[in-house]
């Protein structure tokens, strides 16, 4: 079993010493249930040894020291065991006994309608469920070719969805390296705010990362491993950026029109998919007087890694989540830091941000039968669905400009002494560091403390105001402060409403997508649009992540759904399909009608990216993650026009 299973671990040879090191650095919940696997005992789950509770970012399930050093000395029994008998596998788990797993770690009861979803994300029959199908004439599928906007993680993702398939494809690239928002945003201090061992295709699993929470340099090179492991980059077409698509109804074919160095060419696809996700045209301010500051300034998404910034003044006009990496990382290295904000953010607590993934876990994580599928779990069960109900408006519950239920306002009480306990003894600051908005209202961030103790260096000031002007050499605050800069970093956000821009999409009948769309883009389940026949979205409206989960887990599901529509044309022998106006229609309407009940549509919380010009959200998603992965198995036929 283990050479059919990637995920039942290596051949164990470490002698006791090695392996009872390596035990030291492991999450002993996902040791235990390891050790299931391992002896095919279930009393190891069954006993008076188990975890407390399940948060997201803790992985010991709040255990007592003595529980845990108790569950390493039987470990280091049953691995020895194991070890010198062969490292043969016994019977594995079966359904319920699996289900029994889940809910022990979970310290709570797993639904039922939850386990298709999380047996087929965890894998741990070794199978890729959502696999592209290979099936139907092999002539018809290599003459369907296929254009794929963006190679971020979802356009690497449909790329390799695509060469399973037998799909001829190409992706168009504007950057020099796949990535996507790993690729670009190189600023100091850039990290995942996922734990990695989720943020990783399921199918891909790595055991090599070197943080919790990596870096963007190790980020990118896993995206850059997976492509060529999967020999992915030889359909790439770097530097090169797609101008407009048009869609010919004669040939039932999408003119692509790319443009690579000034010079344009045009691809003739049977079908497109946007990957090209919200957070990459970066979005600048519009100050007086930009163009007259005489040092250096960029965006931080288009870092000036020839700018030298040790011993300088800075000035970083921006706080959000990007802000809130780059000033922890450049303060001690500065003259002065000033970092403008124009809101403050609620964060909370996650004490292996910034730390280092041990030898132990690494060897776990390549030689605990199924070690790294259980850890897996223990990062998405808690930040899964869990957290939607308390995003629920309650329109009974009173205070509306603080919170929007009883549940919202403990989350912000939690939140606010742990922001207290920080700087409580600098009232000032803490007036400046408590937001005024409910709690989980914009994205909501996470630390390990390093944001409020760079806030009380003595060389860093935290201005809650707006910039009235820019100077040749300061920034001029709405009160008419000066504060003295050398360099400014833009840490202002993208155009996140604005989707597939500036690209120009012209469909069935002549329709333009950016009209179309205007400030309101719609799509049917985030995926398909009216008036554009084969033409699919990843990370499309309405789709964005607030409340949990992970864009990748979201791609998978909606590259399964693409797929399934190819399926569809191809194996029919047909033109074209796009979504009923009708389905589109109900689609949006459930949408907007579930968004406007959740704490990012409060009208208390302002400024979000979330929102458009008009305060209305059409980037997230208030779905459950069971829900949308159901809807995403596949395409009903009643909700689309095929031809």
């Amino acid at each position: 079993m283990n050479a059919r299973n990637p995920h039942a671990g290596l051949p164990i040879t470490d002698d006791d010493a090695a392996i009872a090191a390596a035990l030291e650095d492991v999450s002993v919940p996902a040791l235990m249930l390891s050790l299931v696997h391992l002896t095919g005992d279930p009393s190891y789950i069954r006993g008076a040894i188990k975890p407390r509770m399940l948060v997201l970012n803790e992985i010991q399930g709040f255990m007592p020291e003595e529980e845990q050093a108790e569950v390493r000395r039987l470990a280091l029994e049953a691995i020895r065991a194991y070890r010198d008998a062969g490292c043969v596998l016994p019977e594995q788990p079966g359904p319920e006994l699996l289900h029994e797993m889940m809910s022990w770690v979970a310290c709570d009861e797993v639904p039922r309608e939850y386990l298709p979803m999380l047996l087929e994300d965890m894998e741990l029959d070794g199978v890729d469920a959502r696999r592209a199908s290979e099936s139907g004439d092999p002539a018809a599928r290599a003459g369907f070719p296929v254009v794929v906007i963006g190679c971020g993680q979802s356009g690497l993702l449909a790329g390799i969805r695509l060469e399973e398939a037998g799909i001829p494809f190409t992706i168009v690239e504007k950057n020099a390296g796949v990535g996507g928002t790993w690729y670009e945003n190189t600023y100091p201090g850039c990290r995942v705010d996922v734990g990695n061992h989720f943020y990783c295709y399921s199918f891909e699993p790595s055991d090599h990362w070197s943080e919790f929470f990596a870096r963007q340099p190790e980020l990118q090179a896993y995206f850059e491993s997976v492509m060529n492991r999967r020999g992915i980059a030889e359909h790439v077409r770097w530097g090169t950026e797609v101008v407009s698509a048009v869609w010919d109804e004669g040939s039932a074919t999408w003119q692509v029109t790319v443009e690579t160095d000034g010079a344009r060419s045009v691809l003739t696809a049977r079908a497109v998919i946007s990957a090209v996700g919200l957070l990459n045209r970066p979005k600048l301010p519009d100050i007086e007087g930009m163009d007259d500051f005489a040092g250096p300034s960029f965006h931080s998404a288009r870092w000036d890694h020839g700018v030298d910034y040790l011993g300088r003044r800075v000035v970083q006009i921006g706080a959000g989540a990007s802000g809130f990496q780059i000033a922890p990382t450049i303060a001690p290295d500065v003259a002065h830091l000033t970092v403008f904000q124009r809101t403050a953010q609620w964060m909370f607590p996650n004490p292996n941000y910034h730390e280092k993934v041990g030898p132990g876990v690494r060897w776990a994580l390549r030689h605990l039968p199924f070690y790294g599928r259980w850890y897996r779990f223990m990062i998405f069960w808690p930040g899964s669905d869990g957290a939607l109900a308390g995003a629920r408006i309650d329109p009974e519950w009173p205070h509306q400009d603080r919170a929007i239920s009883e549940r919202n306002d403990l989350t912000r009480r939690w939140f606010t002494d742990w922001i207290t306990a920080q700087v409580g003894d600098d009232p000032e600051l803490l007036a400046k560091v408590l937001p005024d908005y409910p709690a989980t209202g914009k994205r909501t961030l996470q630390d390990n403390g390093s944001w409020l103790r760079t806030l009380k260096r003595d060389n860093v000031d935290l201005v809650r105001e707006g910039v009235a002007r820019i100077e040749k050499d300061a920034v001029i605050s709405t009160s008419g402060e000066r504060y003295e800069a050398d360099v400014i970093v833009y840490a202002t956000g993208f155009h996140a409403n604005r989707f597939l821009w500036p690209m120009h999409i012209v469909g069935r009948g002549g329709a333009v997508l950016g009209e179309q769309w205007g400030d309101t883009p719609t799509a049917y389940l985030g995926i398909t649009v009216p008036n554009f026949p084969n033409f699919f979205c990843l990370y499309g409206p309405g789709t964005g992540l607030a409340h949990g989960g992970s864009l990748i887990f979201q791609s998978e599901c909606q590259m399964r759904y693409v797929s399934a529509c190819l399926d569809t044309l191809i194996s029919g022998g047909h033109r074209s399909m796009e979504p009923t106006r009708e389905a589109h229609d109900e689609y949006t309407a459930r949408h907007q009608a579930e968004i406007k009940q959740m704490v990012w549509s409060s009208p208390a919380v302002e400024h979000s990216w979330f929102k458009n010009r008009n305060g209305d959200i059409y980037t997230a998603s208030p779905w459950r993650l069971v829900d949308y992965r159901d809807w995403t198995k596949s395409p009903d036929p009643d909700s689309y026009t095929i031809d």
